[in-house]
């Protein structure tokens, strides 16, 4: 059983960390070169070593992670941080504060567009309909 941990997929290894909400969405993220290995990008079934630096784009931000241990399945954040070190360049953290602070979250704005529910009720009891 040792032997099947020391051959781990990247996009498995990318999810079972918590990098990725689902396996599929690592491996396609593999595929559109958003993982990367000294500067290369890699495939979904390039096996994973200890001590190997990645450079990760996801939705959310850029992560340069060194791998301290293997992880074949998902578990709690806690449990998951210690398999691999956090190293991303602290200019590119302030970066992403930056641009959450911008960050539109995709609801509408009070009192522009069309009403609620609750509002479109109102207005049909004060209209009297």
């Amino acid at each position: 059983m040792a032997e099947a941990k020391e051959k781990l997929r990247i996009d498995k290894y990318l999810w079972s960390i918590r990098i990725f909400k689902t396996r599929s969405i690592a491996a396609d993220a593999c595929d559109k070169g958003k993982v990367k290995l000294h500067g290369d990008s890699v495939k979904a079934s390039k096996t994973v070593n200890i001590g190997d630096e990645y450079e990760i784009k996801t939705e959310a931000r850029k992560w340069v992670i060194k791998v301290t241990g293997l992880l074949d399945h998902r578990v709690q954040y806690s449990e998951a941080i210690q398999f691999y070190i956090d190293i991303t360049p602290s200019e590119e953290i302030e970066k992403m504060k930056m641009q959450a602070a911008a960050f539109h979250t995709g609801k509408r704005l009070s009192k522009i567009g069309r009403p609620t529910k609750k509002e479109r009720r109102d207005l049909d009891e004060f209209m009297g309909d």
